[in-house]
């Protein structure tokens, strides 16, 4: 059974005509954990009333990058709040994004990502990463502001094969999703299969990135499974290995087991 690590199932727009479909079809495919991602104030309250409704979802909840301007200091309330519930699992998604570059200045991004990064750290609780287009500058505010105290999921790995050995140094599991499967993705796959497989976690980023075969889509969190048999063909096991695996590390990291959450 899969753990899928990151999906927006809760507010996904994209959802709103179908979604008790959506999961029932998730369900059917092989999720049996979820981990859905409040990411904006608005968000932060319905993804953690969705973990509370299903027994198997949990969620995490931050300030995506591109919604830095939210960061203040009712924000960090909020999240306080939120993370004292057990079924909030993580700080995240948090990180920088210059790709939108009218979003938020990126200087505030910054700035904002440091002060959740110490946030987790002073709740105790691991970090989920959003990193498009600012591999150099992620990796060096991790290690600067020692991530490695709460570790994590760097969430759709895109970096290469250095900067993957960095992340896994400071204890982040490497988040496995749909561009795994893209045919032009030579260093998505090449980290994939020389990763070592107790590094590795699944997602989907539904409604996004969708994996082949269902590639130009809407995606849905039962696709994790097309990302998992990608995977295991690619590293020459079985997807139950892979599922299995992959599962354990998403407990782990998530510290599931240590207190008891699942």
């Amino acid at each position: 059974m899969f753990f899928n690590t990151h999906s927006h199932v809760d507010t996904g727009r994209q959802f709103a005509a179908d979604r008790a479909e959506v999961i029932e079809r998730a369900l059917a495919m092989g999720v049996s954990r979820l981990m859905v991602i409040g990411f904006h104030k608005d968000a932060i309250p319905v993804s953690l009333a969705f973990a509370r409704q299903h027994d198997w979802a949990y969620a995490a909840v931050g300030i995506h990058p591109t919604e830095a301007e939210e960061w203040n200091q009712e924000t960090a309330d909020l999240l306080r709040q939120a993370a004292a519930d057990p079924k909030v699992r993580a700080i995240g998604e948090i990180g920088l994004d210059y790709y939108w570059k009218d979003r938020a200045p990126f200087d505030l991004q910054r700035e904002v990502f440091r002060q959740q990064i110490r946030l987790a750290k002073e709740l105790g609780l691991p970090i989920v990463i959003h990193d498009r287009d600012a591999h150099a500058d992620v990796v060096k505010i991790l290690e600067e502001e020692h991530a490695e105290e709460v570790g994590g999921i760097m969430h759709c790995f895109a970096g290469d094969w250095e900067m993957a050995q960095r992340c896994m140094a400071l204890g982040f599991a490497l988040g496995i999703g749909g561009t795994v499967t893209y045919k032009n993705n030579a260093t998505g796959q090449e980290v994939a299969r020389r990763a070592p497989l107790e590094s590795l976690v699944l997602e989907t980023d539904d409604p996004y990135l969708a994996p082949v075969p269902m590639r130009g889509k809407r995606n849905e969190p039962g696709y994790v499974r097309y990302v998992a048999e990608f995977l295991a063909e690619l590293r020459g096991i079985s997807v139950e290995e892979v599922a299995a695996a992959t599962y354990r590390n998403a407990v782990r990291v998530l510290r599931l087991q240590e207190d008891g959450a699942d």
